[in-house]
C-alpha cells in the first residue's frame, strides 16, 4: 500500500494510511542520501495532517546528516524560487495540491528547481524507503534553521509588473489554500489594483469547493462574482499555487492552453525570436499564435519533469500545459505562481481591450477538452487507433497523436490519446477546425476506446 503512494512526479496518498509519519520521515532520509545533500529547503501547505508530517520530514533530514532549511508555511513556487535563491542541493513541498483534504504528499527538486521524477531519482528514494536500511550517526546529524523567503519572493515577482497609470479591478479566489500568500504581490500595487478576494482563509478542510481550477465546477463562485462586480479578470489558485486558472471579464472561463499563447506574446516582446514550449493537448492555435509573433513553437510531452528537462535542453524561456502549468525561466524553468496573472495585466495594460477581445483572437477552432475513459487494455486501443487512421500523420511522443491538420483540401483535425500513468484510464483530446467535424470525429474515436 505505501509503495502506490509513490507516483511519477511526486508521492501522494491518504493519511495516515497511505502516507503517514513514519513513511516521512524514512523519505527524508532517502532523499538526503539519494541526492548525497549537506542542505534541504523544504516548505509545507496547511492541511491537517502537515504539521506532523513536515516535523519527521526535518528528522529524516537532519538524522541522515543534512540541513534543514524551514521556510514554514509556503507555495510549490516558493520552494522552487528557495531551492534556486539559497545555497542548498535540493527542496520538497510538503503537499497534496488539489487533492481532497484527507490526502497528503511531496514534490521534490534538486538546487535551482530541477525535478525529481521517476526517471529522475523518485524510484531509487522509492527503494531506499522501502528497504528501510538507514543507519543512525549522533556526531553526523544535521540542524535545522528557519528561513523566511516570502518578502525576498514577493519583491521579485512583484517586479515583473508593468501596467503604469493603468487600473484593474480583480477577484481572485484562493480555495481557503495556500494561494492566500500569493495575494501579497497584489497587495503591493494599490493605486492599479482594486481587489476583492474569495475565500482567503487557511481552512484544511476546503469547505467552499475542492482548490483546482481544472474543474469547472469549482470556478462557479468567481464566475458570478466577476460578473457582479464587472471585474476585469477573474483569477484561481490551485492547493499549492503552482496552478492558476482565469475568468474573462463575462465571467467565461479561459481554456489554460489559450492562456500560453497569450502569455507567449509578452514573453516574446521581452524575448524576440525565443523558443516557447506548448504540450502536444493544447489547440492548435497556440502554435500558430507563438510563430506569428515571431517565437519559435516546440511541442511537448505532458508533465512537469518532463517539460523542465526540455525546457533546457531546447533553452525555452517559456512553456505552457492544458492543466494551466505555467514554466518561466524567471523561476529556474518551474511554476511561478502569480506571474502568469501579472504577464496578463501587462498585457491588458498595452494593448488596453479587455481580456475577452484578446482571447477570442485564439478561439480559432474546436478542442473537445480532455476526457477520461477506463480501458482494460490500453495498449491493444492504442493499437486499433494507429491501424484505423493510419493514413495520417503519426507522433509518438506521448502517446498516440494523430493529425489530419496539414493536408491540402477539406477539414482539418488532430486527435491524442495517452494512457495516464497510475490508473487504468486512457486521456483523449481532439481538436477540428469546424464543431460538426470534432463531435464527428468525437464520437468516432469514444466508440473505438470503449469498445
Amino acid at each position: 500500500m505505501q509503495e502506490k503512494i509513490f507516483k511519477a512526479y511526486d508521492v501522494r496518498g491518504i493519511y495516515p494510511e497511505e502516507i503517514n509519519e513514519g513513511i516521512a520521515y524514512k523519505i527524508g532520509r532517502a532523499f538526503v542520501k539519494f541526492l548525497g545533500a549537506k542542505n534541504v529547503v523544504i516548505g509545507r501547505d496547511i492541511r491537517e495532517s502537515s504539521p506532523s508530517l513536515f516535523e519527521e520530514l526535518k528528522r529524516g533530514i537532519t538524522d541522515e546528516g543534512a540541513d534543514a532549511y524551514d521556510l514554514g508555511l509556503a507555495t510549490t513556487p516558493m520552494v522552487y524560487f528557495a531551492s534556486g535563491k539559497m545555497d542548498v542541493d535540493g527542496g520538497i513541498m510538503l503537499t497534496a495540491s488539489h487533492n481532497p483534504k484527507e490526502y497528503n504528499g511531496m514534490k521534490f527538486c534538486r538546487k535551482n528547481a530541477v525535478p525529481v521524477g521517476e526517471n529522475s531519482g523518485l524510484l531509487e528514494i522509492k527503494d531506499m524507503v522501502m528497504s528501510d536500511n538507514f543507519e543512525i550517526s549522533e556526531k553526523n546529524k544535521g540542524e535545522t534553521f528557519s528561513k523566511d523567503i516570502k518578502n525576498e519572493y514577493f519583491e521579485y515577482f512583484s517586479g515583473f509588473l508593468n501596467i503604469k497609470d493603468k487600473k484593474f479591478e480583480l477577484i481572485i479566489d484562493t480555495a481557503n489554500a495556500m494561494g492566500i500568500l500569493e495575494l501579497e504581490i497584489y497587495k503591493k500595487f494599490p493605486q492599479n489594483l482594486e481587489i476583492e478576494t474569495l475565500y482567503d482563509d487557511f481552512d484544511s478542510s476546503f469547505p467552499n469547493h475542492e482548490a483546482n481550477p481544472l474543474k469547472l465546477e469549482t470556478l462557479e463562485a468567481l464566475q458570478k462574482e466577476v460578473i457582479s462586480e464587472k471585474a476585469d479578470l477573474g483569477i484561481a489558485y490551485d492547493g499549492d499555487a503552482d496552478r492558476v486558472g482565469f475568468i474573462d471579464e463575462k465571467g467565461e472561463v479561459i481554456p489554460m492552453d489559450l492562456l500560453t499563447g497569450l502569455i507567449a506574446k509578452i514573453i516574446l516582446e521581452k524575448n524576440p525570436g525565443a523558443t516557447i514550449l506548448y504540450d502536444l493537448r493544447s489547440s492548435m492555435a497556440v502554435r500558430e499564435i507563438i510563430e506569428e509573433n515571431g517565437g519559435t513553437a516546440n511541442e511537448c510531452r505532458v508533465g512537469h519533469a518532463l517539460i523542465k528537462k526540455q525546457m533546457l535542453e531546447d533553452g525555452a524561456v517559456f512553456a505552457g500545459e492544458l492543466s494551466g502549468h505555467y514554466y518561466f525561466k524567471e523561476n529556474f524553468n518551474a511554476e511561478a505562481g502569480s506571474l502568469p496573472a501579472i504577464y496578463i495585466l501587462n498585457l491588458l495594460a498595452e494593448t488596453g481591450k479587455p481580456i475577452s477581445e484578446l482571447v477570442k483572437e485564439l478561439r480559432r477552432y474546436y478542442h473537445s477538452g480532455e476526457i477520461n475513459s477506463e480501458v482494460n487494455d490500453k495498449d491493444a486501443v492504442l493499437t486499433k487507433l494507429k491501424e484505423k487512421y493510419k493514413d495520417g500523420k503519426l507522433d509518438e511522443l506521448d502517446g498516440v497523436k494523430i493529425s489530419y491538420w496539414n493536408k491540402e483540401k477539406g477539414s482539418r483535425w488532430w486527435f491524442n490519446v495517452r494512457p495516464s500513468n497510475t490508473e487504468p484510464v486512457l486521456r483523449l483530446n481532439l481538436e477540428a477546425d469546424n464543431k460538426e467535424l470534432m463531435e464527428e470525429k468525437l464520437k468516432e474515436i469514444l466508440g473505438i476506446i470503449k469498445g
